[in-house]
């Protein structure tokens, strides 16, 4: 396998396989979106992000994608929802997913090329399921509520191929609900018959689909039956994309998907972030405390397939806050202060400048290899903490080259020199980042829009700040020290740092 060639793990088969899409340089990708019947939790942003990793990979290394990701808005939860705030279920749903898609932008995910809806593919739906029903994988039958359609497991003798389950151990764990007119117990609804006024016309009288159904006749649709990638958490592996594999592979033929990826859960307190167990922790609530890059910085420094622990901590006061989370926010500070420097440091000069000179020779080097280096990372199913660690390497020399050309202030030659790698040094900044979705606004607009949130969680004033730094500048000229450094303390208790420059001084407010 060469080094550009990419690698993915693939959880049918539980091994790291070459990607070779069906048709070479076009993928197509599937990935089960949100079930819109609350807001988004930090799970869903780090499960929408591998795949947003994903694609944006895809396309850096030249390949064309369509990108596909549902969204559930027909479900027993939304109308459970819907029913206890008053609202028409399709009507609650839509503003749920505004929300949802909405704090996934916010998190700077890409928006899918195409979002299909339950709700508007119903036809779709029960049209695979008749045809399920003809070729003999799935039955309709009598209960109090009208007709349920369900698929018939032993029909489809691969089942468990992809969770890699035994169907003889499955019946064992099966359950059966009282009232319960399936022939076996491991068959699955197809469409649930309902006397309640949400529903849709069917042959088989009003009702539902169940929640499987929906995503093979959407993913055949827009991607055709056999496509190269789907994805989603890897709690969706059994049941979920282990029924949508049979049913598409019964009506269409094997393979749904050539390739089969699963992002690990975002854990607290050691248990999978979700909403039923009441650990989670909204979007809106990271937002509210951290920038969005951030987080992004946050989730990819762990692999997407490995679990990531998301700690909560209440400071003195009740302040919450996300100790790892800051901490990668320090990280993406210090990539917007080292652009910054290398704008400042580029400025002047001509792009012919003399040869680098040999003590930034391997600085030059390091610098135009690493956006190679971070494709080469995510080449290697998606690793991106080696991709950080290529950024972390970028940003060390760069910093190294904006030194060199200050202190190259007499040596007009090496300024001249060193103004060029600055420049590479810049372009190899943007470039190593895009494929991650990092260093998506300018270091003066990231520095404001930090500088805003954390005045506002602090309960701090800015004008109040700048009247204590004039201060403590005016103690200085009047060489009253004593006074500045108490001045300087008072600041740094309130979470305030002075940047002393040799022009004036400048502050900004710490995570």
């Amino acid at each position: 396998m060469s080094e550009s060639t990419i690698a993915l793990y693939n959880t049918l088969t539980r091994k790291l396989e070459p990607f070779e899409p069906l048709v070479p340089g076009k993928v197509r990708v599937y990935v089960c979106g949100p079930t819109t019947y609350n807001v988004a939790h930090a799970g869903h942003a780090r499960a929408n992000m591998a795949f947003d990793i994903l694609v944006r990979h895809l396309r850096a290394r030249g390949n064309e994608v369509t990108f596909v990701r549902n969204v559930t808005d027909v479900d027993d939860k939304i109308l459970a929802a819907a029913k206890a705030s008053g609202e028409d279920p399709l009507a609650f749903s839509a503003r749920m997913a505004k929300l949802v898609d909405d704090d996934m932008r916010a998190m700077g995910m890409l928006a899918p090329d195409v979002e299909p809806r339950v709700s508007a593919h119903i036809e779709d739906i029960v049209h695979l399921i008749e045809t399920l029903i003809d070729k003999g994988h799935a039955y309709a039958v009598e209960t109090p509520k009208g007709k349920d359609v369900y698929f018939a497991v032993r029909s489809y003798p691969a089942y468990g191929k992809l969770s890699h389950r035994n169907i003889e151990d499955l019946l064992s764990g099966a359950r059966v609900d009282v009232g319960d007119t399936k022939k076996d117990p491991l068959d699955f609804a197809l469409w649930k018959g309902s006397e309640e006024a949400w529903g849709w016309a069917s042959p088989w009288g009003k009702g539902r689909p169940g929640w499987h159904i929906e995503c093979s006749a959407m993913a055949s649709k827009y991607l055709g039956p056999h496509f190269d990638i789907h994805g989603g958490g890897e709690d969706l592996i059994f049941p979920h994309h282990e029924n949508e594999i049979a049913q598409s592979e019964a009506a269409w033929g094997p393979s749904l998907a050539r390739y089969w990826m699963h992002n690990g859960f975002l854990t607290a307190d050691n248990e999978k972030m979700s909403k039923s167990l009441g650990n989670f922790v909204t979007v809106q609530n990271v937002l509210a405390r951290n920038d969005p890059e951030a987080f992004r910085y946050f989730v990819l420094g762990t692999h997407y397939r490995g679990p990531l622990s998301f700690d909560v901590e209440t400071q003195e006061g009740g302040r919450v806050v996300f100790p790892l989370v800051d901490v990668a926010e320090r990280r993406v500070e210090y990539l917007y202060a080292t652009l910054e420097a290398l704008t400042a440091a580029a400025e002047g000069g001509s792009d012919d400048e003399s040869q680098v000179p040999a003590p930034l020779a391997s600085h030059a080097r390091t610098i135009a290899e690493s956006p190679e280096r971070v494709l080469q990372a995510l080449d290697r199913d998606l690793n991106t903490p080696q991709a950080l660690a290529v950024l972390a390497d970028l940003g060390k020399v760069a910093n190294e080259v904006v030194l060199f050309t200050v202190k190259a202030k007499k040596d007009k030659l090496a300024q001249a020199a060193g103004r060029k790698v600055a420049r590479d040094a810049k372009a190899a900044l943007a470039k190593a980042c895009e494929p991650l979705g990092l260093m998506q606004a300018s270091p003066r607009a990231f520095f404001e829009r930090t500088r805003q949130q954390r005045l506002r969680l602090r309960e701090l004033d800015a004008a109040a700040i700048d009247a204590k730094v004039a201060e403590r500048s005016a103690a200085r000229a009047a060489k009253d020290f004593s006074r500045a450094d108490a001045i300087r303390d008072e600041l740094a208790a309130m979470g305030v740092e002075l940047l002393d420059a040799a022009a004036a001084s400048s502050w900004k407010v710490c995570i």
